[in-house]
């Protein structure tokens, strides 16, 4: 049964910084492309980055691009979201995904799209506020 856990979420003060973590179990990680999303209250449930198989590729929405960072230790079954000058904009339920489809970290559109994902998890609450 595929499953993906997301954490590390919480409350943090505008400018700061945030680390989430998704760990995957039940389907060969190492063969699958990692999403991040976000859903706000109200809104529909956007994407956020996406990162290669082996870590090597990223791309990242331009909302986020220069302050999130993804990463992946296979190793470890888990891939990271670090966000960092979190704006109260950026509050939203946090989720990752998986995806089988090859190559999409290439292509904007298609990594920030939730069509080409098959795995989702559960979601991590992040609140920007003072």
């Amino acid at each position: 049964q595929p499953q993906l856990v997301e954490s590390g979420g919480g409350l943090v003060q505008p400018g700061g910084s945030r680390r989430l973590s998704c760990t995957a179990s039940g389907f060969a990680f190492d063969d699958y492309i990692i999403g991040w999303f976000r859903q706000a209250p109200g809104k529909e449930r956007e994407g956020v980055a996406c990162i290669s198989r082996l870590g090597g590729g990223t791309t990242y929405a331009d909302s986020v691009e220069g302050r999130f960072t993804t990463s992946r230790d296979n190793s470890k079954n888990t891939v990271y979201l670090q966000m960092s000058s979190l704006k109260p904009e950026d509050t939203a339920v946090y989720y990752c995904a998986a995806s089988a489809a090859a190559g999409i970290t290439l292509i904007k559109a298609r990594c920030v799209s939730r069509e080409e994902y098959s795995h989702w998890g559960q979601g991590t609450q992040v609140t920007v506020s003072s």
